[in-house]
């Protein structure tokens, strides 16, 4: 007997959980079904690849390798399933999509229109993720492609989206918001930024950006989110390090923001449509992308005109 697709993901579940009942749920069958099926395959295989405790479960060095082995298997299947669904340059079906937290929610609704205007028979499911959990998951074949920077990725394809700039947000009452224009890394000097969680590159830009200044990044604070570590900021905990659409974005929303350009090279990071270069996706995501580099140009446009001056 072979090892069924179905038994090779429920192994896998096992060695990202640690545990057949979150494995279970994870992939949405019972404890005992899954449980019966690693067996089974043990049996056939006449090997143990799960080593089984009241602590959890733990892989076998056979099993280690049956998971590497299968990850690949899995990946290279998914990529069988999008062949059958899109042609070369046409987009249709289900396109598994994650993208960056701090990137999504601000470019996205600019773009759905067009993308349904454009593309009427394609339905994206669309997953907000770190880095360092989108560059997993798009090698393990759970994402068809990815919105990401690109240099914090490998063995990939991609198509270049836009770059943006960094902005500071501090309290009303903080000299820098006393100031238009943009400013200078001087300026920063012993200042305390604000950060995201772990997992995000847009934290290792900041730690740069604190590093050529003299300012350091807080350890009292990591926000969830751009909107809560812009409210610390108000709120006088330190200062913000907001990405460009972002900040447009909201200033377009919020007439109170304001916020000044960080006028440094380390300052900006680039966005790309990002793909596995084994991908058979390729021509078809290079289609996807120019509505998508367009939203972004569209908001990146107002740069300079609602920004860097009262956002009033």
């Amino acid at each position: 007997m072979r090892p069924t697709l179905r038994q090779m993901q429920y192994i896998v579940a096992i060695a990202d959980t640690g545990k057949f009942g979150d494995a279970a749920k994870l992939v949405n069958v019972s404890q005992p079904s899954l449980s019966a099926q690693i067996a089974e395959m043990e049996a056939a295989l006449g090997v143990v690849l799960v080593e089984r405790s009241r602590q959890g479960a733990m892989l076998t060095r056979a099993g280690e390798e049956f998971v590497r082995r299968a990850r690949i298997i899995l990946k290279e299947v998914e990529d069988l399933k999008a062949v059958a669904k899109f042609g070369r340059e046409d987009l249709n079906g289900r396109l598994r999509l994650g993208i960056l937290p701090t990137v999504g929610p601000y470019l996205l609704p600019h773009v759905v229109r067009d993308l349904h205007a454009r593309f009427p028979a394609l339905r994206l499911s669309v997953r907000e993720e770190r880095t360092i959990d989108l560059d997993e998951h798009l090698q393990s074949g759970e994402f068809d492609t990815i919105i990401s920077t690109p240099d914090d990725h490998q063995n990939i394809g991609h198509e270049p989206l836009f770059t943006e700039h960094l902005y500071i947000c501090a309290a009303p009452e903080d000299p820098l918001s006393q100031e238009k224009g943009p400013v200078a890394l001087f300026d920063l000097k012993g200042r305390s930024l604000l950060t995201l969680g772990q997992g995000h590159k847009l934290n290792s830009i900041i730690q740069q950006i604190a590093d050529a200044s003299g300012a350091v990044v807080s350890s009292e604070y990591e926000g969830t989110s751009l909107d809560a570590i812009r409210l610390m900021a108000e709120m006088g905990a330190g200062v913000a390090i907001l990405p460009s659409l972002y900040a447009l974005s909201e200033a377009r929303r919020d007439k109170t923001l304001y916020a000044r350009p960080i006028a440094h090279e380390l300052a900006q990071r680039s966005i790309s449509l990002i793909w596995r270069d084994t991908s058979p996706l390729a021509a078809s995501l290079r289609t996807l992308a120019a509505p998508l580099a367009k939203a972004a140009a569209g908001i990146l446009a107002q740069e300079g005109r609602r920004l860097g001056t009262s956002a009033s």
